[in-house]
């Protein structure tokens, strides 16, 4: 383990090295662009750190619920005001994630399987719903609060913030952060000492839900519309922010607050290679070797 932290600070401090002689990268406009990066990945990631701390690896279903979040907040935007559509797709990311979380919490299914199915299903409906792919605002719909910034500070990013410290509290300061924890670390242990194994589960699908329905929100005020799009690709960052934030793959461990750093992590590294002139496969393709780096340390750390 000790082997580990020190690779991370060397990689760490690398990274900081290529992103600090990357021309562009102190700017206001990079800056701003990494702020906002972090933001969406953040949120998804945050709720992400739920479900593996929990026991259940990872859901590859959090990106299409960011998708279909964003065009239900602009549809009930447009039918409903601002406010009702703010927790319409609030509810919608948390009730679709905790279906998820009770057939794997009850049933014992696989996680990953699960996932999948949903998002397919997702998908398939929001197709289905949406003939033309994409829902635009009304013209000079007003977001109030939501939109803007603070002292130059995106909303979004101070709502990552705000949604970290919440998440951080849970898992240290409530019963259900010990009993996520100690289900994750032992679900045989976990029953045996009479916690409710598949509420506690359900309840961190829950949890992912609302927090990948707030990042649809952020996309959806961003550009004024929304689409399944929105959502891709936020899994895989989502998981490489977990994982690079040092929450253990096994579950039993993990941090809201490490997982924020992840995906500042992940965030730096898509501003360098976007100002390094990368397409967006190579963005991809660099993110696949994080994760794979990263699982690769943890097992060693694991076996020593």
């Amino acid at each position: 383990m000790k082997v580990l932290r020190i690779v991370r600070v060397l990689a760490l401090l690398a990274l900081a090295g290529i992103a600090l002689a990357t021309p562009g990268f102190l700017s206001w406009p990079s800056i701003l662009s990494l702020l906002t990066t972090v933001s969406f990945i953040g949120c998804v990631g945050v709720g992400m750190t739920l479900i593996t701390i929990s026991g259940n690896i990872m859901s590859f279903s959090l990106g299409s619920t960011v998708g279909a979040a964003a065009m239900i907040f602009v549809a009930s935007v447009n039918a409903f005001g601002v406010s009702a559509a703010f927790v319409i797709a609030l509810l919608f990311g948390g009730f679709v994630s905790g279906v998820q979380g009770l057939v794997i919490g009850l049933f014992r299914a696989n996680p990953i399987i699960v996932s999948i199915a949903s998002l397919s299903l997702i998908y398939g409906i929001a197709e289905a719903f949406a003939e033309s792919g994409t829902i635009y605002a009304v013209a000079g719909t007003d977001y109030g609060l939501l939109k803007g910034a603070i002292f130059g500070i995106p909303r979004e990013f101070l709502a990552l913030l705000l949604l970290t410290g919440i998440a951080q509290f849970i898992l240290v300061f409530t019963t259900f952060g010990r009993n996520l924890l100690m289900v994750g670390s032992s679900f045989q242990a976990s029953e045996a000492v009479g916690i409710k194994t598949w509420r506690t589960v359900t309840g961190a699908f829950i949890w992912a839900g609302l927090c990948a329905g707030l990042a649809g929100v952020m996309l959806a005020i961003r550009y004024d519309s929304a689409s399944m799009a929105y959502g891709f690709g936020y899994d895989y960052d989502a998981v490489a922010a977990v994982l690079v934030g040092g929450t253990a793959i096994k579950g039993g461990q993990g941090s809201a607050v490490r997982t924020l750093v992840g995906a500042l992590v992940i965030a730096i590294i898509q501003v360098v290679l976007l100002l390094q002139g990368f397409r967006q496969e190579w963005q991809y393709f660099i993110a696949g070797l994080v994760v794979l780096a990263v699982i690769i340390l943890q097992t060693r750390g694991v076996r020593d």
